[in-house]
């Protein structure tokens, strides 16, 4: 049974802590020999930060400090797969804490699940999504001038044990991605369900359909 699990609005400190927290339970239980490790798929909104990976380059980030400021955003180090990234208001931002072991899979199987859930989802809205070779998470029109990601997907896992999760764009203030390159890239744009749509979307009943789409897949 994977669980699901709401944050709801959450600053990004806390979220981590709590991550941090349950991967090391987990981890520490899979060295045990402990079985029915709990899965949980947890969701939660962060106020605007951004991450970068552990191969994230800080010239990725296009302003200073000061603007930082500005704008009411943060920016942390971490260790995740990936590049920078950005979270906030109006955006899912998806943490599983899984044995993917017990549940037969590989981390790239485990990638591969987690764009299949989005794709499905924005399926559901008559929304077009697919993947890009060499670029972890979800497009549109991957394969043109309008390639513009609507899911990113940064991930660790240890011992089968997952940790990060990935970012989707539903009613976000895209404004936001103009002052970073979008896990690193310089070429390409950045959407949400809500620009595709032309309307806001419910985020609450976007959580569970996320939910819905995962369990089907796993």
């Amino acid at each position: 049974m994977i669980n699901f699990v709401d944050w709801k609005k959450i600053a990004y400190s806390e979220a981590l802590d709590r991550q941090t927290n349950l991967f090391n339970s987990k981890v520490a239980q899979k060295l045990n020999g402990e079985e029915n490790i709990s899965q949980d798929f947890i969701l939660c909104e962060h106020n605007n930060v951004y991450t970068l990976g552990k191969h994230g380059k800080d010239s990725n980030l296009l302003v200073n400090d000061e603007f930082l400021k500005q704008i009411n955003a943060e920016v942390y180090h971490i260790n995740r797969g990936g590049d920078i990234t950005y979270h906030g208001p109006g955006q899912i931002t998806g943490y599983p804490s899984l044995d993917l072991d017990s549940m037969g899979l590989g981390i790239r199987d485990y990638i591969y699940t987690l764009e299949q859930m989005v794709i499905n989802l924005m399926k559901d809205y008559d929304v077009e999504c697919e993947r890009l070779q060499g670029a972890t998470g979800v497009w549109i029109e991957a394969h043109t001038k309008k390639a513009r990601k609507i899911c990113a997907i940064g991930v660790k896992v240890s011992r089968g044990i997952t940790m990060h999760g990935f970012a989707f764009n539903v009613n976000t203030d895209l404004n936001y991605f103009s002052y970073i390159n979008p896990c690193g890239f310089v070429d390409k744009g950045v959407t949400s369900m809500q620009k595709e749509l032309h309307q806001a979307v419910d985020i609450e009943r976007i959580k569970h359909e996320l939910y819905n789409h995962f369990i089907k897949l796993v």
